[in-house]
């Protein structure tokens, strides 16, 4: 197994004898030519901080017969290969993801804090790594097993579930031909890359064929014939994903708005963590908050915790195939089996919600099977409109666009009514005094926020009836809102931070600082400075010009005071 900058992986990756390691950072020297033009101050100091700043490492897995366990022994390696009877002959491809080990550092170091202040929510970095796997399996006669089999995996903190399986189309199949050689030269492309950047778009060379993302990155000037465009970096096909269970989109969604425990039972982990990762990107742009696994197999670290009888099933959804899960995750209350999935040009069959008594093995019938009631009416309109398609033979990427706008609209219905009520939790701003500290928000009231439904709920958005109030309630209860109350808590306490910021600045401080004596003037002076370096750390929404006012009025302070604390107070503040 291969890796590069594993030290956030250090108890999942354990190197056998026979492993190929490729370490860009240590055996291949930057040559070539000169790197393409990139926007100012980027933090780019080592060698290979380009590389690291989109993978964590690169895994090449083999299985072997004759060592058999010698080689698997991390649950990367078990991640990284089909557990089920599917066979998967020829080329799968599936993504997993599994906890960042307590007290490690991310290889991306100082670009993901960067990156997540300007990030949409759902390309927000969280605490895990995603695995990107190409896996091959052919006949082979001169091998024991008769069969090749090998992964190559792309481990990183980023997301971009379409990019990196692009990207993987590519360089794979090349790797299995060509061997190490190939992989050390896309390792040196990826090295040449801009680091990622929120709103713009990327043009980005590898090995001859030129990927250009239209969302989500910065600009870069490139001559060079674009090969391949990707229009998102994230984005899986829903109308794909949900065709076997059809029908019961909307319940779908307000499980996963719920956050409740929820289990996709598929043949193939290329269907598992396609649909799980649709789950969580139906409540867009709400982000899901608990955890989701789009492949999960006996070996993961957390298989008893998740498996275990004697709780409550906790708020994740996983996505598995092996039969054994059948059994083991019997007493979960949400199960969906998924059948090979058909071409969208197939008109799925309507299916009643299951019993899940009626689930004895990973081999029954497809469909969803719950005791869950849904608390809102179904929408006909939607499933008619994409039935219609499917006879008219719409293209798949219209009906993708058309469901995912519907799941849009109805999250943003529900969302708009929370973040009106939010909004008036903020203090009006002529309760801002610079020569006080910021006034605190209030607390969320759900009664409160209850009674503000009768006017100015999801009605004035959204044409579906049902039981809101009921949804609601759960949902206050929920993870999801944790989350989501969390961060507008967050942005709202650092608006009131910009505010009281923009405030002092417009205040006469050399007029306020004659009737100080100098141990007052020098207080105000460090609290002032240590102000600014908040302000610049946790990037505050002020006005423009804002910062460079406080620092003049700091440094004319300082120049009404002695000397000698003038040069104390000149230092740089020590680490």
């Amino acid at each position: 197994m291969a890796s590069q900058g594993s030290e956030g992986l250090e108890e999942q990756l354990e190197e056998p004898e026979d492993t190929l390691r490729v370490s860009p950072a240590e055996e291949m020297p930057v040559e070539g030519p000169p790197a393409l033009e990139e926007p100012e101050q980027e933090p780019l100091l080592l060698p290979w901080d380009r590389f690291s700043s989109w993978l964590h490492c690169i895994c090449v897995v083999g299985f072997d017969l004759e060592l058999g366990q010698a080689v698997e022994k991390t649950s990367i390696c078990y991640l990284s290969f089909p557990d089920s009877n599917s066979g998967c002959l020829g080329d799968t491809q599936f993504c997993f993801r599994f906890r960042q080990a307590a007290g490690s550092k991310s290889s991306l170091g100082c670009f993901l804090d960067h990156f997540d202040r300007d990030a949409p929510v759902c390309l927000k970095v969280s605490g895990y790594y995603y695995g990107y796997v190409y896996f091959r399996q052919v006949r082979d006669k001169t091998l024991k097993r008769g069969y090749f089999q090998k992964s190559l995996v792309l481990i990183s903190k980023l997301p971009y579930v379409t990019f990196f399986h692009s990207l993987l189309k590519l360089i794979a199949p090349e790797y299995f031909e060509k061997q190490e050689p190939f992989l050390e030269a896309a390792c040196n492309d990826i090295d040449r890359w801009p680091t990622p950047c929120p709103g713009k778009i990327l043009t980005l060379p590898i090995m001859g064929v030129v990927m250009k993302v239209t969302r989500f990155f910065f600009p870069f000037l490139c001559k060079i014939l674009v090969s391949i465009v990707l229009p998102t970096v994230h984005e899986v096909d829903l109308f794909r994903c949900f065709h076997p269970v059809f029908f019961h989109i909307q319940m779908l969604w307000e499980l996963v708005l719920l956050s409740e425990a929820l289990v996709v039972m598929a043949p193939s982990p290329a269907e598992s963590s396609d649909t799980v990762l649709a789950l969580v990107s139906c409540i867009s742009p709400l982000r899901y908050c608990s955890d989701f696994r789009p492949y999960f197999t006996i070996h993961d670290s957390e298989f008893k915790e998740y498996t275990t009888r004697t709780q409550a099933p906790p708020s994740v959804i996983l996505g598995v195939t092996n039969p054994f899960f059948a059994k083991t995750l019997q007493h979960w209350p949400h199960i969906i089996r998924i059948g090979d999935m058909k071409q969208a040009g197939e008109m799925a069959k309507q299916m009643k919600v299951k019993k899940l008594k009626n689930l004895k093995t990973l081999d029954s019938k497809p469909g969803v099977y719950t005791a869950y009631k849904p608390f809102l009416n179904k929408d006909e309109d939607i499933i008619k409109q994409l039935q219609k398609g499917v006879q008219q033979k719409r293209p798949s990427a219209a009906q993708n666009a058309i469901l995912r706008r519907y799941f849009l609209e109805l999250t943003q219905s529900f969302i708009i009514p929370l973040e009106r009520y939010v909004a008036s939790l903020m203090p009006l701003q002529k309760s801002i005094s610079p020569w006080k500290s910021p006034p605190q928000l209030r607390p969320f009231n759900q009664e409160e926020f209850m009674k503000t439904l009768e006017k100015a709920g999801p009605q004035l958005t959204s044409r579906l009836k049902g039981d809101w109030i009921g949804l609601y309630r759960q949902f206050l209860r929920s993870p999801n809102f944790d989350g989501w109350f969390r961060n507008r808590r967050k942005e709202m306490m650092q608006k009131l931070e910009a505010l009281h910021l923009e405030a002092l600045c417009e205040e006469d401080l050399q007029l306020r600082i004659q009737k100080h004596t100098e141990v007052e003037t020098v207080d105000l002076v460090l609290k002032l400075k240590e102000k600014l370096t908040q302000a610049k750390k946790d990037q505050l929404p002020v006005k423009p010009g804002t910062l460079p006012k406080l620092q003049a009025h700091i440094e004319s302070i300082i120049l009404t005071l002695p000397e000698d604390l003038q040069g104390i107070l000149h230092k740089p503040p020590s680490p």
